[in-house]
């Protein structure tokens, strides 16, 4: 782009696109103005670009018109997919619909609880991630060991009865359970004095989930506490 080109875009098109865009242009889901404005200055400097390389004269009338009936339709700087579920033209056209996590449940007043869609979707099992690396332990642990002492594990990993393993072995229960305890020593000093409290604890991915979800709820209150105060204000 051109000098000339680049002060018809800064000082005419802009100028144009931050007064229309706000009036004419239907923000979906969570586009805000300033995404849609910034959208526009994109699309109108790759138009004018194109214009200015083909030799043609345009006024930047003509430019900020057309940048807007392209955002209007859904088109945006980083394209315009109809099949994307999250693009806005998709979502313009009626093809997919997006819902809040924090959505609340109409039907949780008849049970006495606060449900939101999140609460009922969610899934409280454990972090695969952490699964993973803990079977990868395990394996590895368990390779390490005795045929004994790998049949314990597998008894007590699927509940089962260690006086069968003493009987298969030929040894008595004591000396099984003699066994159970130094490998349970074994484990400790294998993957760590807190691996108890580290197989109960929440990944750490969550925590940002939550904090998220709390920060938005303290701006949601905030915002509310305003708008309410300035009601009240205008009443008196």
């Amino acid at each position: 782009m051109s000098p000339q080109a680049g002060f018809v875009l800064l000082n005419k098109i802009i100028p144009r696109l931050k007064a229309a865009i706000p009036r004419t242009v239907h923000a979906v889901e969570c586009e805000d103005v300033e995404e849609l404005v910034q959208d526009g200055i994109a699309i109108a400097a790759k138009m004018l670009h194109s214009v200015e390389l083909a030799g043609k004269q345009v006024t930047p009338g003509n430019i900020a018109y057309y940048t807007i009936q392209l955002l209007k339709s859904g088109r945006r700087s980083v394209g315009n997919s109809k099949t994307d579920v999250l693009a806005s033209a998709t979502q313009l056209h009626g093809r997919t619909q997006t819902t809040s996590f924090d959505l609340e449940i109409p039907d949780a007043d008849s049970l006495n609880e606060n449900l939101t869609l999140n609460d009922v979707i969610s899934n409280d099992r454990e972090d695969p991630a952490t699964m993973g690396a803990r079977n990868v332990d395990w394996a590895t642990f368990g390779e390490s060991q005795p045929a004994r002492n790998q049949a314990i594990l597998f008894c007590l990993a699927t509940e089962g009865n260690l006086q069968d393993v003493a009987r298969r072995y030929g040894v008595s229960r004591s000396s099984i359970q003699k066994n159970k305890n130094r490998l349970a020593d074994e484990v400790r000093e294998f993957m760590g004095p807190d691996i108890l409290q580290e197989c109960s604890r929440a990944p750490r991915w969550r925590d940002n989930l939550h904090v998220n979800r709390e920060r938005m709820a303290w701006k949601r209150g905030v915002s509310d506490s305003k708008s309410r105060a300035m009601t009240v204000h205008s009443a008196l």
